[in-house]
């Protein structure tokens, strides 16, 4: 039976990709057509960051849909041509669930349409200070979408444990709740933090799902396996443009909702204390960021490193986009092994 779930997860992936890759054209010429550009902003808060990136002030934004679009297309096509038609083969290749992958679904759509108003907001000049939605209200927002995950998980799946790889795991009670929201709004921010050079977000969640695809499907939830499949092959077309120079961007809309789907996957799967190994790069990413506000918040504007995110640091210091981007793949790369290392002597042990 797994060699079945094996060839499902791999023709869904396949599938996936040939399907966004083939609606890349439509998306691209819509964004080119209504000008859905990416603002580089010169308000001279951030100098080196706009000379750094001036030449990519209008190549659009809002890439993102390609990847959630397609995972919401086949969750949907897959579910209810399996109800209409009185195939067996149809009903297997399913893989939206109740139990499984309906939540990831859920929190997926509504971050990314959160992401995408703030894109479009922040395209055209409209909002808080003309930039889209203010910090704290998206803030706001996403806490409000972790709580519904929260609360799904703590009443519904009456799920209260926390796993430490190698110790054990422990009851927490309520204060699930609050850790559950704490892991998907860290990790939506620090994903987006890491959407600053082409190919590397993409590239490295890409990486990150593969990872928890086999987690997935070394405990048997293969529906959330095929769920993860699916979003590795759209990711891999959006990569295949988003790569330098990159056709296009993936905004808010695609890099909050991964992040919040990557840590829906990693509650699920009683990694969170893995995750960090898997998400290595948005970990560091978002510790760079925190170290450079509270640098120039208590040492009168101090800075440790030349920009931030770290990306911007070592563009800023001349090393090359595509260099950059690669070694953080292979850094990835290896961490999510060390991750998936982890994850299985906790099992065997």
């Amino acid at each position: 039976m797994e060699n079945f779930y094996i060839i499902k997860i791999l023709f869904l992936t396949t599938l996936s990709f040939i399907f966004a890759v083939s609606l890349t054209p439509l998306l691209t010429h819509f964004l080119y057509k209504y000008k859905i550009g990416k603002q580089i902003r010169d308000d001279g808060n951030t100098p080196l960051f706009t000379k750094m990136h001036a030449h990519k002030s209008g190549t659009p934004t809002m890439g993102g849909i390609l990847i959630w679009a397609t995972v919401l297309i086949f969750s949907l096509f897959f579910f209810y041509v399996s109800k209409l038609l009185p195939f067996e083969i149809l009903e297997k290749i399913n893989f939206l669930t109740r139990k499984e992958t309906l939540l990831p679904l859920g929190v997926l759509v509504a971050s990314a349409l959160v992401g995408l108003i703030d894109d479009y907001l922040d395209v055209r000049r409209l909002g808080y200070k003309k930039r889209g939605i203010k910090f704290s209200h998206k803030l706001l927002i996403y806490i409000a979408i972790a709580m519904v995950g929260a609360w799904w998980f703590y009443f519904k799946l009456e799920w209260d444990l926390v796993t430490i790889p190698l110790i054990g795991t422990f009851e927490v009670g309520w204060w699930y709740i609050l850790f559950f929201i704490f892991i998907v709004v860290g990790t939506a921010f620090s994903v987006n933090q890491t959407d600053g050079l082409d190919g590397l977000a993409g590239g490295t969640l890409m990486i990150s799902f593969l990872s928890y695809g086999v987690i997935a499907f070394s405990i048997g939830r293969y529906d959330l396996a095929a769920f993860c499949g699916v979003l590795v092959g759209a990711l891999l077309a959006f990569l295949w443009f988003n790569i330098n120079p990159a056709r296009f961007y993936m905004g808010d809309t695609g890099s909050i909702s991964m992040g919040v789907t990557l840590a829906v996957f990693a509650l699920y799967t009683h990694t969170e204390f893995i995750l960090p190994f898997i998400g290595f790069i948005f970990l560091l990413e978002a510790l760079s960021t925190i170290i450079q506000i509270v640098s120039k918040k208590l040492r009168n504007g101090k800075k440790v490193f030349l920009s931030a995110p770290i990306h911007h640091h070592f563009e800023a210091k001349g090393w090359p986009e595509t260099k950059i981007v690669m070694r953080a793949w292979v850094l990835s790369g290896i961490f999510s092994s060390i991750g998936l290392i982890i994850f299985v002597l906790d099992k065997t042990i």
